[in-house]
């Protein structure tokens, strides 16, 4: 995971689209022109952005998690790298914490909100050149919709197919391009640039990267734990032999061999 530096960041990096769609008004307009209907007002889930559901699940941090006055529930992400094979199961992933944050806090299954999981993506997520892809679940023999009240929509920035709003067609060659055409692309690049104008953005930009990026490594190393104690188990080898065949360096065995021990002491 490459660090940009602050002047390469753009509208498709996290961080910068994260701010961006923290604009009120960019971001109903940018819903709204999805859903193709007026929104009274929004919320945003500033503390909820990753949602637990337990002390031992890390959680899934969505990029834009909003609620509309209604109630209704709209996950946005913006989805750089090319993983076309596993985005379908993501939505699922992504629809299931919502549902069950709800449950979390007590609602049932009757009240669950209408909800909207969109990826913009500056790839073509399902090779058929269309700007959006639209799902909902549906009746294979009879074609009528379950009308669940969940909905996923993939935006795709190298789109030439099919009709999408203008400002929302605006805003996705913006993405692709950083071409300016129209009033809410505008809208965004002024305040892409207001935003990079901030040297207090920046420091926040410089820590928000050393989080993510001691979060992966994290994983990583939980990754290489499990890997040893499996080995361990299955070929009923000592701690040290395990550590070897998965190849851990010798100057960081000591430490992976306190973290096993100490998991094993518990477990």
């Amino acid at each position: 995971m490459s660090l940009k530096t602050w002047e390469e960041l753009a509208i498709e990096d996290d961080f910068l689209f994260q701010k961006v769609m923290e604009n009120k008004e960019i971001c109903q307009t940018f819903l709204e022109n999805t859903l193709k209907r007026e929104i009274a007002g929004i919320h945003y889930y500033q503390n909820e952005r990753t949602v637990n559901l337990s002390p031992k699940n890390k959680g899934v941090r969505f990029d834009v998690l909003v609620e509309t006055v209604d109630g209704t529930m709209i996950d946005v992400e913006m989805q750089t790298s090319d993983k076309s094979k596993w985005l379908p199961k993501r939505t699922r992933y992504y629809q299931a914490m919502i549902d069950l944050n709800a449950f979390a806090k007590g609602m049932t299954y009757k009240k669950l909100p209408e909800s909207y999981i969109i990826f913009i993506c500056t790839f073509d997520p399902f090779g058929m050149s269309r700007k959006i892809y639209t799902f909902k679940n549906q009746c294979s023999e009879e074609k009528f919709e379950l009308n669940d009240g969940s909905t996923k929509i993939f935006y795709n920035t190298m789109g030439t197919i099919g009709d999408v709003d203008e400002d929302i067609d605006n805003f996705l060659n913006y993405v692709e391009t950083k071409n300016v055409k129209g009033n809410f692309a505008r809208k965004v690049a002024e305040e892409v640039e207001r935003l990079k104008a901030h040297d207090a953005l920046k420091l926040e930009y410089m820590s928000y990267f050393a989080k993510m990026t001691d979060e992966r490594d994290d994983a990583r190393e939980e990754e290489k734990i499990n890997s040893i104690r499996s080995v361990m188990k299955n070929l009923n080898i000592p701690l040290e032999k395990a550590m070897d065949i998965i190849d851990i360096p010798k100057a960081e065995q000591s430490s992976y061999k306190e973290k096993i021990l100490s998991q094993m002491k518990y477990n």
